[in-house]
């Protein structure tokens, strides 16, 4: 490759060309070919390779290092382009920019000679004077003067030089092809019969060479050259010539004429195949996944020399097809001998089901030139008949929607020249394991890229509209056939104002994707992917869909379906390989929110007994955990089990899974609260008070707690009421919402007083305190703790006193009482030590210290917050252990400016 400006020793007229094409000079690294030179030259070879198109800095490191990059490697693709626009030209034509992460070069494509000799070819094809084709061709091979990048030793480059010469090969095919029609035979043997030799089992060259040869008047040699190939065919693949290359033979045998004269020859019975579709429209960016793609597919043959495999795998209507196609067309000048197409159908509408793969090999064949009538009937024999015929092709084959991997296994091509890219809703795992088939899995369109899409397709109206969209977006949860469908309808009703498609999507939800037409419908297509499951997992799919949260564990979903944990565990790997279901770090399962929807519609009624197993499940492992976090509260009483708990046997086992499983927890007491389960929500919520407390969630305590206090009016036991008001009480003071506080908190004394309980009465005392000391009033917070002391010494409640006693020494020590609160919050930590509670032991000591820091007591009361750090820590009180690092940092330094006076004054 040349860096830009005139060769040393050469007058350029014209145009400037970058070379590509042909032996890579040095002078792009200057005269001394060093190694960071050489990988100077591949970085902008490179850059030439996709001109006008961003690089990212992680696909250069890839294609010019592969998996040995040099330290700081960043900055040495930084310095390298430094040094590389200082040799751009002075005419301002060219321009290397940083932008997105990579790097673009700008630049005319004609002035790179691999985008010219590429723009020539296209012309050429396009051009209906033959003369002037014939010319255009010719320029183009003019281009060439050896190998692409003949002096760069790296994989990616190696891949691209293959692709290079096969583009090459080909379009010089056609200008011989043009030549011998045109009757321009002289010249044209010494350069056949060395195309003929590189290629042997070619049968365009081979027929391109007997008709000069014909023309040369040495039919002789002609025969000769058809008897050459047909016995080497025969004898490497087991077939014979097909029908072009035997009519020409033929013909020569028959002296034919025709072939005299200058008229061109019939033209091949069988062109190579161009299966592709048409390119998809515009949809999303997904360049990333492109890029990964061509990682894949563009990159070196695997090291068995087998053919390189892509499965883009996904849910319907995910954009898998579209991704696909869009890679094919994009990269399809690579595979110059040809792309075969087709939809496997393993999901569709119909009861036809999967296509037979002999049918699939039956018609790549027929579009290769094999003779239909001599195809064997055997699927193994047809299957090795398509590998040997293309084993020395370079080929595109993409296998759309296939149902499994057996159905791709009979595709696959022979030799390593060729690329197969497969989509499906599975993952197809094994194709990775026994083929090495890069794996490309794809997720819902991020939120910006969302609004991108409907941008791209509503135009204005995204704009005047935003809110509207931004709904929209939000609904369809990055889908793209969701998206599809919905800009296909605005922009049908140009009249009809998005905000009421937002409203009959928020309404309808799923039902607002359906469509007479399947292929623009998403449920339909959703329903093809259920369809295709077992019975038996169908059933777990529908009753994932009924399940509260936004994710699930294995243990949760043998508890939901009544199915042994190992029979679950089948059935999410199933819905996982289909994509109905993603699995998440540490064992849980997600659903998109319109799959779930799907999967509700699909269940006619929620099953009564799943629900109950799953509640249970949730309410009775919450329990344990409380019961292990405090286990000094006293218990409630719990109905009969229908399922077993997960086993939670500590403390840190309990908190992990309650962090885990908040948010499922709250959805469940939602749907037990929707569905009458009153004593189930009243208890949920009981299981929740330490859990929420530690972790500070006291949103989530309050909702949790009105929910509760609805369900507690419904139950008998007057005690549910009053725990519930006493306890969304506790929930306002840490909101800081006195007045309800205070309100909720009389209700519950009130109640307690009523019904004679000394036990609720005093927990309630020791709120008041708690909410009263939050308003900065504390005489009034200690006399409603003096009051708790006393109720829980009545009703014999140790642990309860000990807490009392502790807020009595809080507020003793804010009105500057400082003996008797150090009395409080003695007696308080014998209590809490007696009793083996160790936050009870936590809340004395930082007490303690506090009134030791007031009393300039510094040291001690250093080592009262560490001690208190300790236990907090252990415990997982993560705002009290906040808390207690704050002070115990601000009376370190308090004791560290008072040593430092010390030391200066000795």
């Amino acid at each position: 490759m040349e860096s830009p400006g005139r060769s040393p020793g050469a007058a350029v007229t014209g145009v400037v060309r970058f070379r590509v094409l042909g032996e890579v000079a040095a002078s792009a690294g200057g005269d001394r070919v060093t190694l960071g030179h050489a990988r100077q030259r591949c970085v902008l070879a490179v850059l030439l390779v996709e001109a006008n198109l961003v690089v990212t800095t992680d696909q250069l490191v890839d294609r010019v290092w592969g998996d040995r990059p040099p330290l700081r490697v960043r900055q040495v693709i930084s310095n390298y382009v430094s040094r590389l626009r200082q040799r751009l030209p002075a005419d301002g034509g060219v321009e290397l920019q940083r932008r997105g992460g990579g790097y673009a070069l700008l630049v005319e494509p004609g002035r790179v000679d691999l985008h010219h000799f590429r723009r020539l070819v296209h012309r050429a094809r396009d051009e209906p004077d033959e003369h002037r084709a014939l010319e255009l061709l010719e320029q183009a091979s003019a281009l060439w003067s050896g190998d692409a990048f003949a002096d760069i030793d790296v994989p990616w480059i190696a891949a691209v030089r293959e692709g290079l010469s096969m583009e090459r090969f080909t379009a010089d095919a056609d200008r011989i092809d043009l030549a011998l029609r045109l009757g321009r035979y002289a010249g044209l043997l010494s350069e056949l019969t060395a195309r003929a030799a590189a290629h042997p089992l070619d049968e365009r060259v081979a027929g391109q060479l007997m008709l000069a040869r014909y023309h040369a008047g040495r039919p002789a040699e002609a025969l000769a050259e058809f008897r050459r190939v047909r016995t080497r065919l025969a004898e490497e693949l087991g077939v014979d010539p097909g029908p072009a290359l035997r009519q020409l033979h033929h013909r020569v045998l028959n002296a034919d004429p025709d072939l005299t004269a200058t008229a061109p020859p019939p033209a091949p019975a069988v062109p190579w195949p161009r299966q592709l579709p048409p390119r998809p429209g515009p949809f999303s960016s997904r360049e990333a996944s492109l890029a990964r793609l061509t990682e894949f597919l563009a990159g070196p043959s695997a090291p068995t020399g087998a053919s390189p495999i892509a499965v883009v795998s996904g849910p319907g209507g995910i954009g898998k097809t579209w991704l696909a196609l869009e890679w094919a067309h994009r990269h399809s000048g690579q595979f110059p001998d040809g792309h075969l197409f087709v939809d496997l159908r393993g999901f569709c509408a119909d009861r036809e089901g999967p296509m037979d793969p002999g049918v699939a090999l039956r018609g790549f064949l027929d579009a290769l030139g094999a003779d239909p009538d001599r195809l064997p009937t055997e699927p193994h024999a047809l299957a090795a008949l398509f590998r040997s015929v293309t084993a020395d092709r370079r080929l595109l084959v993409v296998l759309d929607n296939a149902a499994d991997g057996e159905q791709v296994r009979a595709l696959l091509p022979g030799g390593g020249r060729c690329a197969v890219l497969v989509t499906s809703r599975r993952r197809l795992a094994g194709l990775t394991t026994a083929h090495g088939a890069g794996r490309l899995h794809l997720d819902v369109l991020a939120g910006d890229e969302s609004r991108a899409l409907l941008a791209r397709r509503l135009g204005s109206r995204a704009r005047t509209e935003a809110a509207a969209v931004a709904e929209l977006t939000a609904s369809c949860g990055g889908f793209p056939l969701a998206l599809g469908i919905i800009a296909t309808r605005a922009q049908m009703h140009p009249d009809v104002p998005l905000t009421e498609f937002a409203a009959e999507l928020r309404r309808l939800g799923l039902a607002a994707l359906a469509d007479d037409d399947p292929v623009a419908s998403l449920p339909a297509v959703l329903s093809w992917s259920s369809h295709a499951l077992s019975a038996g997992v169908r059933t777990v799919f529908r009753l994932l869909g009924t399940a509260p949260g936004p994710d699930i564990g294995l243990p949760a979903v043998a508890a939901l379906t009544g199915l042994h944990p190992t029979e679950a565990g089948a059935a999410l790997h199933t819905l996982e390989e289909a994509s109905l279901l993603s699995q998440h770090p540490r064992g849980r399962y997600r659903m998109h929110e319109l799959i779930r929807s799907h999967a509700r519609s699909a269940a006619a009624d929620p099953d009564p007994a799943a629900v109950r197993r799953l509640t249970d499940f949730y309410l009775r492992t919450a329990y344990t955990a409380e019961r292990l976090l405090n286990p000094h509260a006293l218990p409630i009483r719990l109905a009969p089990a229908v399922v077993r708990p997960h086993p939670v046997n500590d403390v840190g086992a309990a908190l992990s899974w309650l962090d885990f499983e908040h948010a499922n927890l709250l959805a469940v007491q939602q749907a037990a609260a929707e569905a009458g389960m009153h004593a189930v929500v009243w208890q949920l919520a009981w299981a929740l008070v330490t859990f929420q407390t530690r972790r500070g969630h006291h949103r989530e305590q309050a909702a949790v707690w009105r929910t509760a206090l609805d369900a507690a009016r419904h139950l008998p036991d007057p005690a549910a009421r009053t725990v519930a008001h006493r306890r969304l009480g506790a929930a306002y003071v840490e909101l800081d919402r006195h007045d309800e506080a205070v309100e909720h908190l009389h209700l519950a004394m009130e109640l307690a007083q009523r019904h004679g309980n000394t036990g609720d009465e005093a927990h309630t005392q020791y709120q008041l305190a708690w909410a009263w000391g939050r308003r900065g009033a504390d005489r009034r917070a200690l006399d409603y703790a003096v009051r708790a002391v006393q109720l829980c010494r009545r009703a014999d409640l140790p642990v309860w006193e000990a807490d009392a006693l502790n807020v009595a020494g809080r507020h003793a020590t804010r009105l500057g009482d400082h003996d008797a609160a150090r009395r409080h919050c003695d007696a308080a930590l014998s209590l809490h030590r007696r009793h083996h509670n160790a936050r009870g032991q936590a809340n004395a000591l930082l007490n303690l210290g506090e009134i030791s820091r007031l009393a300039g007591h510094q040291t001690e009361a250093v080592h009262r917050f560490r001690a208190a750090s300790t236990l907090y820590r252990d415990q997982e009180v993560t705002p009290a252990e906040a808390d207690t690092a704050d002070r115990l940092g601000h009376t370190r330094t308090t004791v560290d400016r008072v040593h430092a006076v010390w030391q200066e004054a000795f």
